[in-house]
């Protein structure tokens, strides 16, 4: 006889296809996970989706209890384009969020709407399919997110939650739709095709909401891995799920997501005086209004210093495991000078949206009396992964954006309290990470999935969180340090002087 007191959340990364399962107390019970990565084709970032279901039947392989599953959602990295004809045929590869290929049709459309339209928006990704004239846009029916692509070949159900949706096209929060203006001014835009926009898009659901179950097809899809009529979450991107994992969704709160990617998400008491086209507006899973900071370049190029100083220590007959040679090197970051001794680092693998760069090279650079020791560079790598975001940061404190918390979440905040301390001189605000965050995002989903199916009538997701899944949680919390917060500082003087270089080094390598 079935339980069905296990929850599973399923989050379509970057870098990992996870699957993680709670149960009644909310807690993780097994996970499983698939590793893969984006491949650059033909001047495109993107991922095959066979390996989708690959990696999804990986990672379910791995949960436990499976035949208890009482509800599920499936979550992903935001944005992007994924265009379908009528029969839900590809059209194009899979283009990510990582792509910077969009700048004329992002600009056109912010000054339209008065909104900031940022690159990697799926939106844009559109419209910048028809300034090209791509021979596909004639014949696109449906546009989604990975996520809303899985959740559809699970269910059915051609729908998103709204913080999803909001990474595709603003959303108005007062609907929890899409803006039905911006809607109208896009429709003129693009009357000579056949297809209209409101139609192309998928439904918006707020958390809670009935978004479908998980059909016979789609159980099939996973060899049997699951069975039919799982109840189903509204598909949700990475940022909602991170919101959620961290118990960050009402006002004056927020969290920093931080692994191949860094983004912060800080949910507003009021709307901004003006449009930034370094902030994203998008929305929590109720429909909230968020400003995210998103960056596409973080911990990518410390990952690979990371592989160079483990082929040195191999040279001596040592082979450290990784995640202890992360430890290390974190720790041993902290005996750094708080400025990094005149080392800066600038980690731009990809472009990057935020300072306005289509494409990236990863410097380090030093003057000659700079003191270049192991702990100040790694400072200054672990400096780079949240300088950018800092720029972003500083723009809503002199707006006077209230935060009394932030939330980490992610790879960086893995060896305790180093990352926290780091974020919280950038910031100038107490980082806390939780002890059930280390799951990420695919515990987020199952939270969103047990509020789905478990809260009581009429319950916001604001307060089911607090209790009953988060009440007595514990965890860490960081204060900003006045002397790393002025080294900080000195260090953002020298990579912002740093930029103009990497705008050369970008032109001419």
């Amino acid at each position: 006889m079935k339980d069905n007191n296990v929850i599973l959340g399923i989050e379509l990364g970057s870098t990992r296809i996870k699957a993680v399962a709670i149960d009644e107390r909310f807690k993780p019970t097994s996970s499983g996970n698939y590793t893969w990565a984006s491949a650059y084709e033909n001047g495109v970032w993107t991922y095959p989706l066979d390996e989708v279901w690959t990696g999804l039947k990986t990672a379910l392989s791995r949960v436990d209890k499976r035949e208890n599953v009482r509800a599920m959602g499936i979550s992903g990295m935001m944005h992007g384009y994924l265009a379908f004809d009528a029969d839900w045929n590809l059209l194009t590869p899979f283009r990510t969020w990582q792509n910077t290929i969009t700048g004329p049709a992002a600009a056109e459309l912010t000054a339209l709407f008065g909104f900031n339209i940022p690159q990697r928006w799926s939106i844009a990704h559109l419209y910048q399919a028809v300034l090209n004239g791509e021979e596909h846009v004639p014949r696109v029916a449906h546009i989604t997110t990975l996520a809303g692509y899985v959740h559809y070949m699970l269910t059915g159900v051609n729908a998103v939650g709204v913080g999803e949706a909001s990474g595709m096209f603003p959303i108005d929060s007062r609907t929890l739709d899409y803006d039905g203006e911006m809607l109208r001014k896009f429709g003129a835009l693009t009357e000579s095709q056949p297809w209209s926009i409101r139609d192309v898009l998928p439904r918006v659901l707020p958390a809670g909401a009935d978004a479908g179950c998980l059909t016979e097809s789609g159980a099939a899809l996973l060899d049997g891995l699951l069975s039919p009529g799982i109840p189903f979450a509204p598909a949700e991107g990475d940022a909602g799920t991170g919101m959620t994992a961290t118990n960050a969704v009402a006002p004056r709160t927020g969290n920093v997501s931080a692994g191949t990617s860094i983004f912060s998400m800080v949910v507003l008491e009021k709307p901004l005086s003006r449009v930034y086209p370094e902030i994203d507006l998008v929305t929590t899973p109720t429909g909230a209004p968020v400003a995210m900071v998103h960056c596409n370049n973080c911990t990518n190029d410390t990952n690979a210093w990371a592989g160079v100083l483990k082929e040195a220590a191999e040279l001596f007959g040592a082979s450290p495991e990784p995640g202890e040679l992360y430890t290390r090197l974190y720790e041993k970051s902290l005996e750094g000078e708080a400025d990094c001794g005149g080392v800066t680092v600038c980690n731009y693998l990809s472009g990057e949206g935020v300072t306005h760069m289509d494409t990236g090279r990863p410097l380090v650079v030093r003057t000659p009396e700079a003191r270049f020791t192991l702990a100040n560079f790694f400072r200054a790598q672990l400096y780079a992964t949240m300088a950018t975001l800092k720029i972003g940061m500083d723009i809503l404190a002199s707006e006077g954006v209230a935060i009394d918390s932030l939330t980490g979440h992610g790879g960086l905040f893995k060896t305790p309290l180093v990352g926290q301390a780091f974020l919280a001189a950038a910031c100038s605000a107490p980082v806390s990470c939780l002890d059930t965050a280390g799951e990420g995002g695919p515990y987020g989903m199952a939270l969103l999935a047990a509020y789905r199916v478990w809260r009581a009538e009429g319950e916001t997701l604001e307060a089911y969180l607090n209790n009953p899944v988060f009440a007595g949680v514990s965890g860490s919390t960081v204060q900003p340090d006045r002397e790393t917060a002025a080294g900080f500082n000195a260090y953002m003087a020298r990579y912002r002087a740093l930029l103009d270089v990497e705008r050369k080094a970008a032109e001419v390598l």
